[in-house]
């Protein structure tokens, strides 16, 4: 027999109240979370506890769908190499999350499993459904409210997940989420290459498909104008410690986004992001030529950059995307 579930989280903010769930069908899922985590954080969390779930089935397949590109290639991909290297980064740098990342390395041990990437909110029955717990489970610890944690898995040893029915009562945390770290440090910068496209022209990878949609609201706009509220967020791009951190550049970016760099490179978003995670570049001033609102959910910003490496004119087009701005394209061209 072949267990197939799916899994996700959520994080309102980014980090911020945070939830996680797994779900194979409405008698068999489980959710949990924290006042404050990442969506990544989450993502891990619901994926370890599905192996935590199922220990008690170690003969069976598990099949885990999943719409985090981050989290089935830190399991299937990089965490080996980490762990070889003492769970550092080919830089030296400590792996982010790997407090998660070490149990979920006891948990798979002598498991047999596979994950299949779906597509985040895109009608996938399981995908949704594990979606919607999450989510649930962030919002009531943003508002203080109990949510369900699922009837967890027939057989499995009775725990309360992380988050527990009270999502306010942080003691209610089971064993399984013992080594969930509340906040997150973004990576240290490093210096990109090629500054003519948004975040550099880098050769350092050729993988696509490498991060999940990160969709959660982030930058309320209140009353501020959109064409201020989209200027701050292009600003906000253009500095290397938000481009190192890859939970808030997941966020800003639309999950479409695609650049074309000067060299005449096509860029994908988890090509991008897979590139900020190594080198997120410098400093980069603005200077704005002109904001042209184009409907009320788009907005192209037309600049002149400028930083070590010189000036470069760009243009970039912004989507309200359920009521967060995401940079949905990028080009750059350097300044003759």
């Amino acid at each position: 027999m072949t267990i197939i579930a799916a899994a996700d989280g959520s994080a309102l903010g980014n980090p911020g109240p945070a939830g996680w769930a797994w779900y194979v069908d409405d008698s068999c899922w489980q959710a949990g979370g924290w006042p404050h985590g990442t969506n990544n954080q989450g993502e891990l969390m619901a994926v370890l506890d599905l192996f935590k779930s199922t220990a008690h089935l170690p003969q069976e397949d598990l099949r885990i769908l999943c719409d985090s590109q981050y989290v089935i290639n830190c399991i299937t991909k990089w965490m080996a190499g980490w762990k070889r290297k003492g769970w550092r980064k080919a830089d030296g740098k400590p792996v982010l999350n790997v407090d998660l990342l070490k149990e979920i390395d006891q948990a798979i041990a002598g498991r047999k499993y596979t994950f299949e990437w779906v597509k985040g909110h895109a009608g996938h029955d399981l995908n949704e459904a594990a979606d919607e717990r999450a989510r649930a489970v962030a919002l009531a610890y943003q508002q203080g409210t109990a949510a369900p944690v699922g009837p967890g898995f027939p057989g499995a040893p009775q725990t309360v997940p992380a988050g527990g029915a009270v999502p306010a009562v942080a003691a209610t945390q089971a064993p399984a989420a013992r080594a969930v770290a509340p906040a997150v440090a973004a990576p240290a910068p490093m210096q990109l290459h090629a500054e003519p496209a948004l975040f550099g022209e880098s050769g350092l990878f050729g993988q696509a498909d490498l991060f999940s949609e990160l969709d959660d609201e982030i930058v309320p706009s209140g009353e501020i104008p959109a064409e201020d509220v989209v200027l701050g967020l292009e600003r906000e791009l253009l500095r290397p410690d938000v481009r190192a951190d890859i939970g808030r550049t997941g966020v800003l970016l639309h999950p479409d986004f695609a650049e074309i760099g000067s060299s005449g490179r096509y860029w994908t978003r988890d090509a991008m992001l897979m590139a900020l995670e190594e080198d997120p570049g410098e400093a980069i001033d603005l200077e704005l030529l002109s904001a042209d609102r184009l409907s009320e959910n788009s907005m192209l910003l037309n600049y002149r950059s400028r930083s070590r490496a010189g000036a470069s004119l760009r243009s970039s087009l912004w989507l309200l995307d359920r009521g967060q701005w995401r940079l949905r394209f990028h080009q750059g061209t350097p300044e003759s």
